[in-house]
């Protein structure tokens, strides 16, 4: 059975970092993707990074490209998610979510996941 559980978010302010972190049991193969998502207050949940674990190829949304990174520690089972240079615009719910069929065309797309970590809470204060 695939479980993720989800930590670290908070309230900050902007221009601050969080880190985010994900760990994944139960994921017996070494082809999937760990993709982290967020909803907005009153919006739709988005796909912000993924990482492939058989080739650690990462993606980005453009609204978070080269402010987070996503990593990964196998031999712990984590995957983070360091958030820099949090806008007020970065407020949501965030997720981490385990995907097997992921396809490189679309990485990013919540229908490809099909297991989910309950949210945590990213408040960043103007």
């Amino acid at each position: 059975d695939v479980q993720l559980q989800a930590s670290g978010g908070g309230l900050v302010q902007t221009g601050e970092s969080l880190k985010l972190s994900c760990a994944v049991s139960g994921i017996t193969g070494e082809d999937y993707a760990i993709g982290w998502f967020r909803r907005p207050p009153g919006d739709e949940r988005e796909g912000i990074s993924s990482i492939m674990n058989i080739d650690s190829t990462t993606y980005y949304s453009g609204s978070v490209n080269g402010r987070f990174t996503i990593s990964r520690d196998n031999g712990k089972k984590m995957v983070y998610l360091q958030m820099n240079a949090l806008k007020p615009e970065d407020t949501g719910v965030y997720y981490c979510a385990a995907g097997f069929r992921v396809p490189k065309a679309s990485p990013l797309q919540p229908l490809w996941y099909e297991a989910w970590s309950q949210g945590t809470q990213v408040t960043v204060s103007s």
